[in-house]
């Protein structure tokens, strides 16, 4: 079943405010999807609505491209986003107005314990560092970030203070 317009937008909005990584006020601004086709049924509360094909998310500086969006509902709250892709991306302004971009096939967030984890040959970077391997697991309420220890390697470079401030202007 595809939904309206602006039944997408209301869905989305309630359940992607804590995926961005980054700018604190982009949760106040409208939000845009756009994909090719959507199936849902809102009147399950317990139920998942796919959104697929070329999904564009915006919201203030937050932009986010994925082959698909399968939003996971419990008891009517939204309680999950997955995006896949070869490779979703999310692109961010900082709250300092440095730029982030984290790329993954696969971007599982789980609202309740506001924990994100990247897995596919992810990649988080900015001005600062990046951060780069098969899986990591990103606790947004708390700055922990878990990488490696499934036998994979995880490469991070991490850029001199001066050359970071540097780029940023």
């Amino acid at each position: 079943m595809n939904l309206p317009l602006p039944a997408k937008f209301a869905l989305i909005a309630l359940l992607l405010p804590g995926l961005a990584l980054a700018r604190s006020s982009d949760r106040n601004q409208p939000m845009s999807l756009d994909a090719d086709s959507s199936d849902c049924n809102l009147a399950d509360e317990n139920g998942k609505c796919r959104f697929s094909g070329n999904v564009v998310i915006e919201q203030g500086t937050l932009h986010i491209t994925a082959s698909s969006a399968e939003i996971y509902r419990s008891n009517g709250e939204p309680s999950r986003v997955v995006l896949t892709g070869r490779q979703a991306t999310l692109r961010q302004q900082m709250d300092d107005g440095t730029p982030m971009t984290a790329t993954a096939n696969t971007m599982d967030y789980t609202i309740s314990n506001e924990t994100i984890v990247l897995t596919g040959n992810y990649k988080v970077e900015s001005p600062r560092g990046t951060n780069a391997g098969q899986r990591m697991t990103y606790n947004m309420a708390t700055g922990n970030m878990n990488s490696g220890g499934d036998g994979s390697r995880v490469r991070t470079v991490l850029q001199p203070k001066a050359r970071a401030a540097t780029e940023t202007k």
